[in-house]
């Protein structure tokens, strides 16, 4: 199937042929064997992926259906919950556990920088939190949050790390077998989605839970939830063969594509590819006087948010350049109008990104705004070449 676009927005991104074709494989019923073993595999390759000692959830839905999984199945109404937000996408699991009785609080960043280690040490000393939540790449924003800095304040204080790995999972290191900045600083639950850096079409919600998540989940008991209780998943993640609700079939055909996908690249050569993107996505358009909002030692790998330069009006900009079929998304909240979003992760490809610059220099020569289209491949092929080397 031929992409029409190049889809550099921060989700969804491009979708190659073959996760296309299994996609478009015949839909077969959910308890066909054939099918049952997709089920199975795509189980396993998550497995692979985030390394846990607990279970894995592949179900039906959308990143926001694994953050409420998340949170219904170990917070429950009364207790404390602390909220480390990079930006807007942060923000949204206030009024997430609000709806569930959630005792919530919140340390908000300036949008672009990160939350001081020393603000979560002070907020975890002041109360007793079951549950702290933390954006790995805030998808407003483009910061990324670093886990060797967060997760040992969060686990020395006793509270369980949720991280939202929406905007990262498969292109950001997401190892709960291992402790981040202390040897027993583990991430206990992990939530994504199919559509971001695993590069498969929206629809798949992907939740993992450590033993330390399960067992919170076990004491709470009787939880206010149906579909989002992981309790009635489980038989179904342990044999695809069970049912509980249908699951969407033809989704599970690309997601087990998609992951073998990931796998076969291997993870730290994805790592490292990601941030050689972002890092040359940045630096490119600097050339164009374009600033990006986060530093660059805070950086996320999957999108940046940048800012335009004075003069250049965002709707002009962005339909100029979808005319040329480069698709990037508008920035939110305070910013709206003032910077856009370009994603550059999954299955994007150096040489996409390349068209990329190479079209934004040429959508704001065209505009009136004076670009250096030379000067900012040139940066973008010395940024590729000095994080691959």
């Amino acid at each position: 199937m031929k992409n029409e676009e190049l889809l550099l927005i921060p989700g969804p991104t491009p979708v190659v042929d073959s996760i296309y074709d299994a996609m478009a494989s015949e839909t077969r019923g959910h308890t066909d064997q054939r099918f049952v073993e997709i089920y199975k595999n795509s189980i396993k390759q998550t497995r692979e992926l985030l390394k846990t000692d607990g279970e894995v959830f592949v179900i039906a839905g959308s990143g926001t259906i694994g953050m409420e999984m998340a949170i219904v199945n170990t917070v429950s109404a009364g207790e404390r919950l602390l909220v480390i937000s990079h930006g807007y996408f942060g923000d949204r699991f206030i009024t997430l556990c609000e709806a569930f009785g959630i005792e919530v609080d919140v340390l908000q960043a300036e949008w672009g920088q990160q939350v001081r280690a020393e603000d979560v040490e002070k907020k975890l000393k002041e109360h007793t939190y079951k549950a702290v939540t933390i954006t790995h790449a805030d998808t407003s924003t483009g910061v990324a949050a670093d886990l060797d800095v967060l997760v040992p304040i969060v686990k020395k204080h006793g509270a369980l790390a949720i991280l939202d790995g929406v905007c990262a999972t498969a292109a950001m290191e997401e190892d709960m077998s291992r402790g981040y900045g202390a040897q027993n600083a583990r991430i206990d639950v992990v939530l994504t989605g199919s559509q971001k850096a695993i590069g498969v079409p929206p629809g798949l919600a992907i939740v993992a839970f450590n033993k330390t998540a399960l067992n919170a989940r076990e004491q709470l008991g009787k939880i206010p939830a149906y579909y989002c209780d992981i309790y009635n998943w489980m038989p179904i993640m342990q044999n695809p063969a069970n049912y509980f609700a249908t699951p969407p079939v033809n989704l599970i055909y690309a997601y087990e594509e998609g992951m073998k996908l990931v796998l076969s690249e291997g993870l730290e050569e994805r790592y490292a590819r990601h941030t050689a993107y972002g890092r040359a996505v940045r630096g490119a358009l600097r050339e164009y006087g374009m600033t990006p909002l986060a530093n660059e030692d805070v950086a996320a790998s999957t999108l940046s948010c940048i800012l335009y330069p004075e003069g250049v009006d965002d709707r002009q900009f962005r339909a100029s350049l979808s005319k040329k079929g480069i698709i990037v998304a508008g920035a939110l909240s305070h910013l709206s109008g003032k910077a856009f979003r370009i994603g550059h992760m999954g299955n994007t490809t150096e040489g996409m990104l390349q068209m990329a610059i190479e079209e934004i220099g040429n959508t704001l020569n065209e505009i009136g705004y004076t670009a250096n289209i030379k000067q900012a491949l040139e940066r973008f092929h010395l940024e590729m070449a000095a994080v691959t080397a």
